[in-house]
Formats: structure tokens, C-alpha cells, sequence
């Protein structure tokens, strides 16, 4: 028997949503003609080759997947004129199980706050190993401060021993801070290339043993957060003592396909990591994604895996990622630090006869300062003027070229103040900020040589100077040696709190997602030395490593890798915080979808005498309530323990943009009632070494069901020795009833479009019969489909509109889909139908079937059901 899981048609690719209606999602990317398949027992890849070339298909080898916990091969098939029929072929074999198209998942694009400058390392060490002081066993280093590492580090708990995976884009193992090689007895002692550098992700890849990160240099960030040594900034991973492996993905430019996410995986475990982080993800929503389910396999086997919940904040609920959204893999979101780093070039000025006195400044686009001093010039004395510099410059405006211009930043383009400082003949331009910090400008203007910002208090101090009459004199070493160092500023807006980008769950079966959070937003790590050493990058990308180094350390003092207990601990343990939305603070916890548990606790996990025996609870919707369950409270300790039990709400955020189909994007709209719940007890006593068990029955709050409000708390247990909190969530409404497919944005189109705008009907495509060649210029149909929510079964059949046969003649090839996330996608018809036949010339329409959420694939009326307009094909 065939199984289809996420099997797509060859040439059917996902876009973004072109209907201004639906979300813009990045959906699934796959590689054309390249599958993965999962072999039954008692077979491996040898055989599965063998059995094909006896039946003449002639594919290209990709990945070995002959691992323990899965068995079977990616491959690219070679036969371009008929590749459907061949994957057909193929899915059919008695050896094959499941059969994947290969997906591929984009490098995580962080936020780049700053990276240094290749070349001026040593001039950093210079000048910061002046700037370092206090007791260097003291670790001060913020985020650590937030998690409680500092206080893990102050007993001596480094994660000695123990080995961390990282599957990334390769580790810069030659960094000095990353310990200066690879192999026994370094940092990073284990690992391999999969791919090579030359991989894209649609291409074979190239494996190598060199993990080295040269060319991207996430993976080297994340090493960093996880396992730094002692370096110039003055700081180290939370982790330093562990053992890292490099599992390298990704090429230089490009993305990884799951087929090779699956093997780092599987190599990872083999390879006896005792923990396997990765920060990378795709839109999903569903956990039986077949990266997601090679995790949770891992998880199972007793191995503690961590993935980055995702950076796609804006699109609101329901956007959980794989392979974080797998079952027992534990998903990390995103906290912003508490203080804003900042890595600043040192340079000095004069005034008048004075002392020289240093300031710090960021270079900015273009930097070409070749140890220029000059005198300032500004446009005008007012500090406050918010268009300083945005209006062409008065007649009598001197030659600026023997100048440095001064410029606040504000009201217009940067490139329009220093289009107007060049008409006059400036060279070089600093800005200085109209806000706390700094950042890099970019300005690139001809005749503009160098470009930078100072600071709003060195510039208003500097204007006060030229308004006095004061000559002020600026010296400024080249930037690409000049000295510099670190800066910290309190983030008093976002700090401690949720990153906007941080994406939310649940899942789309209403799994608790995300597990955790920790602290991605402005961090400073490790950067590849050809990349500038070092670098402050925002992301869950961030989190997800230091909960990786979080759970080293407290499995090292806990003395287990349970994944089932460190995850329940590390929840159990964590400081939910407020909800934030960027500009301001509410008087109401965050929803559990965004922060799961809250900031992780390190100190307080690893030492918890008291254990539940779940890390969250999900009450489903309102149409499968789970209204009472229960979980264990375990007392490892030595003395009896009370607990006081009581429900702490958080806010409940509607999933729909009201009157519509589709998920508002963040910040959504957000709701202060929440869910009652009571207790078998409302206080419990558990006796030393024993256990007790609590059940738990949920009242919905009374809420708008036809927007899928999804409601969250706490159930905290207060003791005089343990404080402990369980997250839990629910949905009010029925996610059964929630329209799925967006019929307004589900329609015929052509692959001669590359934006798939609709198309009128009664158009005929000339296309080549049984998949033969085509001739350049043929345009095939397409279908736009367009979900408003994921579906797990999608069916797009071909319903004939002439002869006496009006009856369905089956799927085009590749359907019925399975697991999809919400979005847009594109799928192309050359004739095939899902049996491997083509349909005959004629008329015809799309009509495309989406199952919803929780319905039975065998009732029609479980599905949302549109058809496109009618089309002709016919063959040459």
C-alpha cells in the first residue's frame, strides 16, 4: 500500500499569497524531482537502488539515510520527460513506506545589529582589556544575569563533559574563542560537513569532514552563545566546559533540504550528542512534518533536542514552525536583553586649543575614512530641528570638502541629508542620532566618502560648541583599524519581554507551543573571523542555543538528559513575563502562545526538589474539551512539602481578524478574560520522596467562538520552599468550523505568469501529451491555492465540462496533499492524473478541496470546496 505524506507534484511550488486578502506566508519551497524515502524493514538504500535500476528508473543518490531510527534515501530523479510518472513508480514499491518531496528551509535571516570588521581584532583586545574589570569569576554578562547562568557559573557548573550538537551552517572552529581548532581535545571535537559549499539546497549535496564556517557565520553566533571562551569582550557562553559537534547544513548562500536536516539529525544522535539544537524552521503548524517527526523520534530515544520557535511574530496566531512544532521537541522563543550592547569605533576631537577626548561612533555606508581630521560644519544650531538638513543648503554655503558635516538625524531619508551636503562638496558626513544609541547609516551618495553616527549627547554637545564660536576638530582613524569596544545601555522599552518576531503557536491540533523562552533579541556572540570576529544579532535563532547550554547545565547538576523531566523542570521553573508589543507594556501576562512558560530560570530548574509530570496542559477547543485532566506533583526532596494552588490568566488573543477568515497579524488583538479553573485540591501536601495528584477542570471564558480566541494562564503552586507554575491554553469556538480555504484566493492562473494572477476562463493551453518535452514558451494551468488557515488533507481534482463524463476523473498528480501550513502555492497541470494516466484534450475545471482542522476526510461536508474557471487543454 502507497503512503503519500506531503507528497508533491513535480513542478508544484509555493509562493507568497498574491491576494491582498491572504496572509503573505512564506510556504513550502521544494526541489524539483527530489524525494526522500523511508524503507520498510529489512531494507536499506542498497537494496532500494538495486530494485530500481531492475525497473529502469534512473534517479541521482543524494542523501544515505541508513540510520537506527530512520532507514531509508533521498534521491534525484534523471528521467526529465516523464518524472511524475517515475515517482509514481516509485511510491508504489512494497519497500517503500512514505515518500517526501525534498523541502528546503532557508538560512534564518537574524537581524544583524552589528559585526565587526575583518583585520582589527587585536585592535579590539587593545582597547577593551583596558575596560575590563571586577572579579573575573563574576559572570555579569546580562542575559546570563537574566536566566540565573551567572549563579549556575558561580558553583562551578560549565556543562564539563557533556556534547551538544549544532546543526547550523558550520562552526568557525578556528576563531580563538571558539577554541582555535577541531578534533580531541578542542571545543568543537566532533562533527562533519553534509553538504559542502557549493550547496544550495536544490542541488546534490557535496559532504566534506571540515564543518568549518566561513561564509555565513549563524552558525558560529550560536556556537558562541552556547560554549565562547574568554575573549576581548569580556565575555563567555553560558556553557564553556561542553563539547561541541558542528553539523554543517548549509552551503555558502542558500538553504538546507530537509532530507539533509533529517541526516544531521540522525548523525548527531549516532555520534552520542547529549543534546541537539538547531535554529532553523519553516511554516508548518502540523507535527507530523517528517523532519518534525525524525525529532521527535530522537526526543524519544532519550535525547534532549531544542529548535528556534520562529521568526515570523507578525503573522500572529497559529504559526507554529517545524520541526519545533514536533511532538516532545521543545521550542524556544524569543526574549529581548535587557541591555542594548553596543560595539563602538573610537575616535577623538578638539576644541579650540583644548585636550584631545575620545567618543565613540558607528561607521556606516560608505565608510572610506583614510585617518581623516577635519573641522566640523552643521547646518544650523538647532539640536531640536527635526528636518536639520533635509532642504537644499543656502547660496552661501561654504566649500564643504575641507569639512566633516554635521547632520541629526530625522524627518527624511539619510541619503537626502547627504545628497544636500554633497551638492556643496562634503566628503564625509556624521549624523548624530535623534534617540538613545546608535546604529549603522547608509548613505550612499556620490561624492559621499564616509559616512557614520555619533550619539544625540556627543552631538548636541558639538553644536553647542559651534553655536559658541568654538572651532571643533574631529580625528578619525580608519575604521578598518581603528580601536573599538562594547558599550551596554538598559533596554527600557523591550527589555525582559517577548520579541515582537518571536512566532506564536499553537498548533493547529492545539499543542502547547512554544515549550520556553530565553533571550534572542541584541545579542552578542562569537562571528566567523573573515566576517569580523564578532557580532550583536537578534532572533530566536539566539534563544534557542543558550536553552540548549541552559538544559547542559541543568541536566549536569540534576544528573539526567531526560528530555521529559528537564523540559517539565525548565517550565515548571520559568518567569512568564507581561505582554510587551514593542512600544508599550500591558497590565496582563503574555499569552502562553507567545512565551510558553516564560524566561527559563536556570538556578531554580537545576535545583528543584519539586517535579510535575507535564510542562504545559492543552484543554483543546471548546468542540474536544479536555475539561478535566490531571498531573503529578513528585517530591524528590527530603521534607514534606504544601503547595497553595491557584489560576493566574493571562491574556487571551482572538485568532481571527474579526468579520474575516483570516488570523490577524501581531499585535493581535488581545482579550483580559480568561478561563476559570478549579482544583481536586486547592491546597496539597506531598511527603517527602512521594507523590501527589492533582486534577484540574476548565470553564472556557464566554468569548467570541467565531474567532478562535485562544485563552492561557498559569496554574501556579506556592510553597514556602518551591514556587512553580504550569502553563496551559485552549480555544473557545471549534477549530472544525473554521474555514480553511480562501475560495477568493484560490484560482486558475498559468505558469507563464511568474505573479499567478488570475486568469479569465475559457482559455486553451497547448500542451505536450504524456509529460513529454515542451517546447520553449509552453504555458501549462495552474492553480493558486490559497489557505487561511493549514489543512491536513487538500484535494485538487480534474472535473471534465464536456461529453457525457461530468464526474470527477481524480486528483491531478502529487494530491490529495497532506499537512499543509497556511499560505499561498502555486501547482502546475501537465495531464497527469494521480493514477499515473493523463486526462484526455477537453474541458475542463480545478475543483480544489481543503479538509478542515479535526474533520473526517470520508465526509464531504468537512471540507471547504471551490472550483476555478473552466480551461481547455489539448496535446501536441
Amino acid at each position: 500500500m502507497v503512503h503519500w505524506t506531503s507528497f508533491l507534484p513535480l513542478l508544484g511550488s509555493a509562493v507568497s499569497v498574491a491576494a491582498a486578502a491572504t496572509s503573505k506566508l512564506p510556504s513550502a519551497q521544494v526541489v524539483p524531482g527530489a524525494y526522500i524515502v523511508e524503507l520498510a524493514d529489512n531494507h536499506d538504500s542498497d537494496s532500494f537502488y538495486s530494485t530500481l535500476g531492475s525497473d529502469d528508473v534512473a534517479v541521482k543518490h543524494r542523501l544515505k539515510l541508513d540510520y537506527k531510527l530512520f532507514k531509508g534515501t533521498s534521491f534525484q530523479l534523471k528521467n526529465v520527460s516523464d518524472m511524475d510518472g517515475a515517482a509514481a513508480k516509485i511510491a508504489n514499491m512494497d519497500m517503500v513506506m512514505r515518500m517526501w518531496p525534498v523541502r528546503i528551509f532557508n538560512v534564518p535571516k537574524d537581524e544583524v545589529i552589528w559585526k565587526g570588521t575583518d583585520g582589527r581584532t587585536e585592535f579590539a583586545q587593545a582597547a577593551l582589556k583596558k575596560r575590563q574589570s571586577g572579579n573575573a569569576t563574576t559572570d555579569t554578562f546580562s542575559t546570563h544575569v537574566m536566566t540565573q547562568v551567572n549563579q549556575l557559573r558561580q558553583e562551578g557548573v560549565t556543562g564539563s563533559g557533556i556534547k551538544i550538537a549544532v546543526i547550523d551552517t558550520g562552526i568557525d572552529y578556528l576563531h580563538p574563542a571558539l577554541g582555535g581548532g577541531f578534533g580531541a581535545g578542542h571545543l568543537v571535537s566532533y562533527g562533519t560537513d553534509l553538504v559542502g559549499d557549493d550547496y544550495t539546497g536544490f542541488n546534490t549535496p557535496v559532504p566534506d569532514p571540515d564543518p568549518i564556517d566561513e561564509c555565513e557565520g549563524h552558525g558560529s553566533h550560536v556556537a558562541g552563545i552556547i560554549a565562547a571562551q574568554e575573549n576581548p569582550y569580556g565575555f563567555t557562553g553560558a556553557a564553556p566546559d561542553v563539547t561541541l559537534g558542528a553539523y554543517r547544513v548549509f552551503g555558502c548562500g542558500g538553504s538546507a533540504g530537509n532530507d539533509v536536516l533529517i541526516a544531521a539529525y540522525n548523525q548527531a544522535y549516532e555520534d552520542g550528542s547529549d543534546i541537539i539544537t538547531a535554529s532553523i524552521g519553516g511554516a508548518s503548524g502540523w507535527t507530523e512534518d517528517p523532519w518534525a517527526v525524525a525529532v521527535q523520534r530522537i526526543v524519544e530515544a532519550g535525547v534532549p533536542c531544542t529548535v528556534s520557535a520562529g521568526n515570523d511574530g507578525d503573522q500572529g496566531l497559529f504559526y507554529a514552525s517545524t520541526a519545533a512544532n514536533g511532538k516532545g521537541v521543545t521550542a524556544i522563543a524569543s526574549v529581548d536583553n535587557t541591555q542594548s550592547p553596543q560595539v563602538l569605533t573610537n575616535a577623538t576631537y578638539s576644541t579650540g586649543n583644548s585636550s584631545t577626548e575620545s567618543f565613540g561612533w558607528t561607521p556606516g555606508s560608505p565608510a572610506n575614512w583614510p585617518n581623516v581630521s577635519l573641522p566640523l560644519w552643521n547646518v544650523n544650531n538647532d539640536p531640536t530641528d527635526t528636518a536639520n538638513g533635509c532642504d537644499a543648503y543656502p547660496a552661501d554655503t561654504p566649500d564643504l570638502s575641507g569639512y566633516i558635516v554635521l547632520i541629526r538625524r530625522g524627518t527624511c531619508t539619510f541619503v537626502q541629508k547627504a545628497t544636500n551636503a554633497a551638492a556643496y562638496g562634503a566628503k564625509y558626513v556624521l549624523f548624530y542620532n535623534n534617540v538613545e544609541g546608535l546604529i549603522s547609516v547608509s548613505a550612499a551618495v556620490d561624492g559621499i566618502e564616509g559616512t557614520g553616527m555619533v550619539t544625540a549627547e556627543q552631538g548636541e554637545e558639538w553644536v553647542a560648541d559651534l553655536a559658541s564660536g568654538i572651532t571643533v576638530t574631529v580625528n578619525i582613524v580608519d575604521p578598518k583599524v581603528a580601536p573599538i569596544y562594547i558599550v551596554s545601555q538598559p533596554n527600557d522599552v523591550t527589555g525582559g519581554f517577548l520579541s515582537t518576531y518571536t512566532s506564536w503557536g499553537p498548533t493547529y491540533e492545539v499543542d502547547v507551543k512554544p515549550q520556553l523562552a530565553a533571550p534572542g533579541g541584541m545579542i552578542l556572540s562569537t562571528y566567523p573571523r573573515a566576517l569580523g570576529s564578532y557580532a550583536v544579532l537578534s532572533g530566536t535563532s539566539m534563544a534557542c542555543p543558550l536553552a540548549a547550554a541552559i538544559t547542559a547545565l541543568v541536566a549536569e547538576v540534576r544528573g539526567t538528559f531526560d528530555p521529559v523531566e528537564l523540559e517539565n523542570v525548565l517550565s515548571a521553573t520559568s518567569n512568564p513575563n507581561l505582554f510587551n508589543d514593542g512600544a508599550s507594556t500591558y497590565p496582563v501576562l503574555a499569552p502562553v502562545a507567545q512565551q510558553g512558560s516564560g524566561l527559563l530560570q536556570a538556578y531554580d530548574a537545576a535545583y528543584a526538589k519539586t517535579v510535575l509530570s507535564v510542562s504545559s496542559i492543552s484543554f483543546n477547543d471548546t468542540a474536544n474539551l479536555v475539561q478535566t485532566t490531571n498531573f503529578t506533583i513528585q517530591n524528590t526532596g527530603g521534607d514534606e512539602v504544601t503547595f497553595d494552588l491557584a489560576n493566574v490568566v493571562a491574556a487571551t488573543g482572538y485568532t481571527l481578524e474579526a468579520g474575516t477568515i483570516f488570523p490577524s497579524p501581531f499585535p493581535n488583538e488581545l482579550d483580559t478574560t480568561g478561563a476559570t479553573l478549579s482544583f481536586s485540591e486547592d491546597k496539597v501536601t506531598v511527603p517527602a520522596g512521594g507523590s501527589a495528584v492533582v486534577s484540574v477542570t476548565v470553564s472556557p471564558p464566554a468569548l467570541d467562538a467565531t474567532r478562535l480566541p485562544v485563552y492561557s494562564g498559569y496554574i501556579t503552586l506556592n510553597s514556602t520552599s518551591d514556587s512553580l507554575s504550569l502553563p496551559y491554553l485552549g480555544v473557545v469556538g471549534s477549530m472544525k468550523n473554521a474555514t480553511v480555504l480562501s475560495a477568493a484566493d484560490t484560482y486558475l492562473t498559468t505558469s507563464a505568469d511568474p505573479n499567478a494572477n488570475p486568469i479569465s476562463g475559457n482559455q486553451t493551453f497547448t500542451i505536450p501529451s504524456n509529460n513529454g518535452t515542451a517546447p520553449n514558451g509552453t504555458a501549462y494551468p495552474e492553480v493558486f491555492l490559497g489557505l487561511a488557515l493549514g489543512s491536513s488533507y487538500v484535494k485538487l481534482e480534474v472535473i471534465p465540462q464536456t461529453g457525457y463524463n461530468t464526474s470527477s476523473l481524480g486528483n491531478i498528480f502529487g494530491f490529495p496533499q497532506v499537512y499543509l501550513p497556511r499560505g499561498g502555492s502555486v501547482w502546475e497541470f501537465n495531464g497527469q492524473l494521480e493514477d499515473g494516466s493523463f486526462a484526455p484534450a477537453g474541458s475542463y475545471t480545478f475543483k480544489v478541496s481543503a479538509l478542515h482542522i479535526f474533520g473526517d476526510m470520508a465526509k464531504e461536508s468537512d471540507y471547504d470546496v471551490t472550483e476555478t474557471e473552466t480551461f481547455a487543454i489539448k496535446y501536441i
